[in-house]
């Protein structure tokens, strides 16, 4: 993996960056695009060119003034056509994401696409063999990938420091619709999300998992469960109109990956007291990783090889310099926050896009999580096992 180097002078080439999305992630996307050139030297100079959104003109000029876009669209299609516009980011809901792409790759244009890559299996392999057709560099955003303390498990892996993998636990924990008064919103709408905390969180601890393993999922065997059936349309009527809420709100599998180890997996918006609990543990034969998003900083190892009297789980403070991303870009010991991330992966990406050189997480790896957030749907449906293979 590329180590963003400390920022320098020098004229770089300029790319031109369209956003569309103006919510959580656009405020991430904006947060990292504005910032990217700034904490890391990168071989290029990211322009903030135009931010679309649906909605008013008046609350759009305000979002970008706020995060320094120069211009505004209310119309996707026309911002991906614009012929100064090189690369666009996509921070929408997930049913406008092949759309969206796959006209953004039509004009030649270089994306960055949420996860998860899209809505179905068949509609991420479209998108991958779109961009590949174009000849396009892409990225999909599985930005915990860019915390140093998950690459450098990741790292400890392919040094052979645990040897075999035997097992794999998985588990991404939120309680924000604990309240059965929480209001529709479209996340719980299948037509719109694809799926609720499968695709939302889990597909996350997927990628965590390809990711620092290097294993591929071979087969599952899932089971979904939606724990409010319905929801109140309004969140100012909690007892008013419902609608249906027709995504899951737990999802849980087992798993065998191709190397014959074992996995489980849990992701849940229901486990009170549980705000961003985002976590992966990995047993082998010589050692052991645990990684948690909350404690993003730091990484626990232990090593079976150490003498008897010193082994115990290390906690790494992955911060320095010789720790993947160089730790971030402050200095040791002081860490780094969510908004980082993006900042890593932007940077790791725009790099990748100047260079013509290869990125992960790309649309291939937004493939492979779809491929299992299928399965697991699949399984749960047919209550069996289904086979990746």
């Amino acid at each position: 993996m590329r180590q963003p180097e400390k920022i320098s002078s020098g004229s770089k080439p300029v790319i031109r960056i369209g956003l569309i999305g103006h919510q959580f992630m656009g405020m991430a996307h904006s947060n990292a695009f504005r910032n990217a050139g700034s904490l890391y030297d990168i071989p290029c100079a990211p322009e903030l060119t135009a931010v679309c959104a649906k909605d008013s003109e008046a609350n759009l000029q305000a979002f970008a003034g706020r995060f320094g876009w120069k211009s505004i669209e209310t119309d996707w299609q026309k911002l991906v056509s614009r012929d100064d516009i090189d690369l666009v980011s996509v921070a929408t809901p997930g049913f406008l994401h092949k759309p969206m792409v796959l006209e953004a790759v039509r004009h030649g244009k270089h994306v960055l696409c949420e996860k998860p890559l899209a809505n179905t299996l068949s509609d991420a392999e479209e998108m991958l063999k779109a961009a590949a057709r174009a000849g396009v560099r892409h990225c999909c955003g599985y930005s915990y990938r860019s915390t140093p303390s998950q690459a450098l498990a990741r790292q400890i892996v392919k040094e052979g420091r645990i040897g075999r993998i035997h097992h794999v636990y998985a588990r991404y924990a939120q309680d924000w619709i604990v309240d059965p008064a929480f209001a529709m919103v479209w996340r719980f709408d299948k037509a719109l999300a694809g799926s609720g905390s499968l695709g939302d969180i889990c597909a996350h601890s997927i990628d965590a998992a390809r990711f620092i393993t290097g294993l591929e999922f071979s087969e599952v065997a899932g089971n979904l469960a939606t724990l409010v059936p319905e929801r109140p349309v309004r969140a100012d009527k909690p007892d008013g109109e419902k609608a249906k809420v027709t995504v899951d709100d737990v999802a849980q599998f087992l798993c065998r990956f191709d190397n014959g180890a074992m996995g489980c997996f849990e992701a849940t918006r229901f486990a009170t007291g549980r705000k961003n609990h985002n976590c992966i543990e990995v047993n082998g034969e010589k050692g052991a990783l645990v990684w948690d998003f909350e404690e993003q900083n730091y990484l626990e190892f232990y090593d079976r090889t150490a003498p008897v009297h010193l082994q115990g789980f290390a906690r790494i403070n992955a911060t320095t310099d010789s720790h993947p991303y160089k730790g971030g870009p402050w200095p040791v010991g002081h860490g780094i926050g969510y908004g980082d991330t993006f900042v890593i992966e932007v940077a790791n990406f725009l790099t990748a896009v100047v260079n013509k050189t290869d990125f992960h997480p790309d649309f291939q790896d937004g493939v492979a999580v779809q491929r299992v957030l299928d399965a697991v749907e699949r399984s749960a449906g047919e209550r069996k096992w289904i086979s990746l293979k």
